[in-house]
């Protein structure tokens, strides 16, 4: 078989659902995206790698490789990544069908179409244009698996010792704006444990609720905290955010509460370590669980996600910078990238489609930039892998 046209591969990418969700009933695999992806790959002469994931049954990565017709260059090159996986979606919100790749007021529309499947069509529509008898370094693709849960996909090829790209450029939605920096996220939840009673007889209990009210308001003084002490310029929002997201308590009004839980969201800035900010927390609390024993306890909703701690001056920016006519900028969202990232390559992020579409319904891409969006990473992929590695990084 022959490779699909770009518009093929896109149709073909968002009719196979990788919906991927902490909630059981509505997580799915993406094998079939991948045996898509690989099959492709193997169709432009790539060698194939499909793992699936450690922790997680029925999820798969797929590395594709291919190497250069002659000469000793077998390590390097350029890596290109993105995930296979979507977010949930609510059907009743979206216009058209999620699973159906379908244009309307010059847009094509479809869940994954910017966040982020539609990438892997633009990457093997660039590689088919290049003539591999020309190629001098490797160019690679990875595909991940569960981005938009654990980001158990990354973390697992963070652990690849023998992948050592020169580059690495990770194709989230960026208007193809280089990112060379974001924050990091950490999602928690702080459980209060208190002791239910009958209402009329307040001290025979333990009011998780008037407990979690302190718990708040030193939470909010923590906020504070971190936004006085630290601080990047580079960001619009430069410092790290506090958001109070989630809460639940308590089952009626006449019986004193015994249960209530507080879901976090903080991101932290390049610097500030997972580690660090785990601390603050606990400290944040000690006082109220050395006023009430054992009653509060802080619990990661998911692995966190460090920050992205990039460089504006690397030869890897300085050449998207070049090529895209875009300054590199700083994102308040998160990536894979600082998991790739501990492969040893230059990383940024930049890819096709707004992030404003991500996560939305009617999620869409405009076709007007499909054809310069194209072109900046055809001639990346050029550049990286077709010309010497010296112009790629000067």
């Amino acid at each position: 078989m022959s490779l699909p046209s770009f518009i093929d591969m896109y149709k073909n990418l968002i009719e196979l659902p990788s919906i991927s969700a902490i909630d059981t009933r509505l997580d799915q695999s993406n094998k079939a995206v991948i045996d898509s992806l690989s099959t492709w790959c193997s169709e432009l002469g790539f060698t194939v790698e499909v793992t699936e994931l450690e922790n997680a049954p029925g999820k798969f990565n797929l590395l594709a490789k291919r190497a250069p017709l002659s000469g000793p260059s077998e390590a390097g090159g350029l890596m290109l990544a993105g995930h296979t996986d979507t977010v949930p979606y609510d059907d009743a919100r979206w216009n058209s069908d999620p699973f159906k790749l379908s244009e309307k007021d010059n847009k094509l529309y479809g869940l994954g179409a910017i966040d982020m499947k539609g990438f892997f069509a633009f990457v093997l529509e660039a590689v088919s244009q290049l003539d591999h008898a020309q190629q001098k370094s490797p160019i690679l693709i990875l595909a991940t698996a569960d981005e938009e849960t654990t980001m158990a996909g990354a973390q697992q090829v963070a652990k690849h010792q023998q992948l050592k790209p020169d580059y690495c450029v990770i194709g989230e939605p960026t208007d193809m704006v280089p990112v060379f920096t974001h924050k990091g996220h950490m999602s928690s939840a702080i459980r209060i444990t208190g002791r239910s009673g009958h209402s009329s007889d307040p001290e025979r209990g333990l009011n998780a609720i008037e407990i979690m009210q302190q718990v708040i308001t030193r939470l909010l003084q923590l906020k504070e905290e971190l936004k006085n002490k630290y601080s990047i310029t580079h960001f619009a929002v430069p410092h790290p955010t506090l958001n109070l997201g989630h809460i639940h308590g308590g089952d009626n009004a006449n019986r004193i509460c015994g249960c209530c839980e507080l879901h976090i969201d903080i991101r932290p800035l390049p610097g500030l370590s997972i580690i660090e900010l785990q601390q603050m927390l606990l400290a944040t609390i000690k006082p109220i669980n050395e006023q009430y024993p054992g009653s509060v306890d802080v619990i990661d909703l998911h692995d966190p996600i460090p920050a992205f701690n990039g460089q504006p001056d690397s030869g890897l920016v300085k050449l998207a910078e070049k090529i895209s006519g875009q300054q590199a900028i700083a994102v308040n969202y998160c990536t894979e990238a600082p998991f790739l990232q501990q492969l040893g390559c230059e990383t940024l992020v930049m890819g096709p489609g707004s992030i404003t579409q991500a996560h939305q319904p009617d999620e869409h891409l405009e076709m007007d930039k499909i054809k310069p969006s194209q072109k900046v990473i055809t001639d990346l992929i050029y550049q990286c892998c077709f010309e010497d590695k010296q112009k790629a990084s000067s």
